[in-house]
């Protein structure tokens, strides 16, 4: 376990992740982390972007729906 300190910058409040769990989560400075609320209320912390997968699915639609305008633009 990991104990963290919420601390004040500026206006805001925040927490400092330590080393070992940047590493873990393979982020850096300026990366952005996402904050979801599970299911049995836990929050998780992931450099994934929880809504990716519905705005592929999005995506995939769109190009199905549209595959011979986008091959026609494509030439």
């Amino acid at each position: 376990m990991i104990e963290l300190k919420v601390r004040k910058f500026g206006n805001s409040l925040g927490v400092v992740l330590p080393k070992e769990v940047v590493n873990h989560l393979r982020t850096g400075d300026g990366q952005r982390l996402f904050l979801t609320e599970a299911s049995d209320g836990r929050y998780l912390i992931t450099p994934y972007d929880p809504l990716f997968g519905e705005k592929m699915a999005k995506v995939e639609d769109i190009c199905n729906r549209y595959r011979n305008t986008l091959r026609a633009l494509a030439k």
